[in-house]
């Protein structure tokens, strides 16, 4: 069956490249629209229609229920985004929107964030509803607009405003499956980083540029700024996953330990390689100035700057926290610099001893039986967390194939040649058509309340 489906997923995931669902932050972006226009033409003939949401023009979302037998058995939810950020085409070998495949792997943006999922979780719907298995829980197929912007006309609009719609008891989506480590591992991410973005407004003295000398020019305090920060060392933090990841690595045991050692773990991460943004990210919350604006003409020295900071937060990190952390790496910059933002998302972490957990470690056992799952906690954000926190335990799940290892995974979301192999779409879809069988066809003796 699983070349069957793997084949079907690689066709719908062609298509969904090609769509191009760019979502670059600005509302008129994105254009999902195109994506659920695909989905239900994939779905026509199937008795499958679902819904359709368009919070905004073109940002569409589409949610399919197939209801299950028993009122009081747990409900799952397949939750796929359809969205995709830019690329930067000159650093392609391949056209990034050409789905083209090239000696068994399938290039194009989204194809491992995460159209390759989104079309998977659509094709074991599909499958489910033609062979009209009866699941005892509730079975959700949702196609969800803006993740790469936060959710807002997406997953978060939905929690808001429709969450009978996409309401479950258990959730699969993103970012799991590849191996991890030396020992016979498949990540799968229990939760991930929390997000408190803040901005730097810089405040200097506007003047001729033709006399620089002696100035207050705002665009030379945001480059300290940048600097001071980039400095900063946040404390180190050596989480249960981050622990269980270096023991994985399988490196040698003064390098493991170094790596376990909130006081020398800066000595292991040249060990690590590819995984050393992964273990700093896992380690600390992050503070990036990814954004910096000064100046709107050439001979005018700027009176203002702004730098917008991408800060993802580790557990137990809050609010005042983040400030605090600022406040120290700028120090008496602060006479023309103020900070600026109050958002704050928690990290979330599901639990790990629940049925659909077991039911997964026993999905990766069937393609790779020496293979069990490592939980791990992902640097960056998903739709996920909307779910987590309101106490829903949410997976990213899947199996990749033996070429992949999770240095070589990461470099891949929002970079250059993004691409997947056809073995590991038909591993992926054949595990989450297992999972979906499993769970909502057993009975976990577990009543939920509706």
């Amino acid at each position: 069956m699983s070349a069957r489906l793997g084949l079907q997923t690689a066709q719908l995931l062609q298509e969904m490249i090609r769509n191009a669902a760019v979502n670059d932050g600005r509302p008129d972006s994105g254009h999902e629209i195109r994506q659920v226009r695909t989905l239900q033409s994939f779905f026509e003939g199937s008795g499958l229609d679902g819904v359709v949401v368009e919070p905004h023009p073109g940002r569409g979302s589409l949610i399919i229920r197939i209801p299950g037998t028993d009122p009081h058995a747990p409900s799952l939810a397949l939750l796929g985004h359809t969205d995709v950020v830019p690329v930067e085409e000159a650093g392609w070998e391949r056209d990034p929107f050409g789905g083209e495949i090239v000696d068994g792997v399938l290039w194009g943006r989204g194809a491992i964030d995460m159209l390759n999922l989104t079309a998977a979780y659509a094709v074991v719907t599909r499958e489910i509803a033609r062979q009209r298995f009866r699941p005892r829980g509730d079975l959700v197929f949702a196609a969800v607009a803006d993740e790469e912007n936060g959710g807002h006309y997406g997953a978060g609009w939905l929690t808001e405003h429709r969450l009978d719609l996409i309401d479950a008891d258990y959730v699969l989506t993103e970012s799991g499956g590849a191996p991890a480590g030396g020992k016979p591992a498949i990540g799968i991410m229990i939760g991930e980083k929390g997000q408190a973005p803040r901005t730097l407004r810089v405040t200097g003295v506007p003047g001729h540029g033709s006399a620089p000398w002696g100035s207050r020019n705002a665009a030379v305090i945001a480059a300290e700024a940048v600097a001071r920060i980039a400095r900063f060392r946040t404390p180190t933090v050596i989480t249960p996953q981050w622990h269980a990841y270096a023991d994985a690595l399988e490196l040698d045991a003064e390098t493991t330990a170094k790596l376990q050692d909130p006081e020398r773990l800066y000595e292991g991460l040249p060990a690590t390689g590819l995984l050393q943004g992964f273990a700093h990210a896992s380690t600390h919350t992050t503070i990036s100035p990814n954004v910096v604006h000064a100046g709107d003409k050439l001979n005018v020295i700027p009176g203002e700057a702004t730098v917008r900071l991408d800060i993802r937060v580790l557990p137990d990190v809050d609010a005042a926290d983040i400030d605090g952390y600022l406040r120290e790496a700028l120090g008496d910059l602060l006479e023309n610099v103020r900070i600026e933002g109050d958002e704050f998302v928690q990290s979330t972490v599901s639990p790990t001893d629940t049925p659909l957990f077991d039911v997964l470690r026993g999905a990766v056992r069937r393609a790779r039986p020496d293979a069990d799952l490592l939980p791990m906690l992902a640097a960056g954000g998903t739709d996920g967390r909307f779910y987590r926190l309101r106490g829903v335990p949410a997976y990213g799940f899947g199996v990749l194939s033996d070429r992949w290892d999770y240095g070589k995974f990461r470099t891949l979301f929002h970079g250059h040649n993004e691409r997947i192999d056809l073995e590991s779409l038909d591993l992926t879809v054949d595990a989450i058509d297992h999972v979906v069988r499993e769970f909502l066809g057993r009975d976990h003796g577990v009543r939920v309340k509706r």
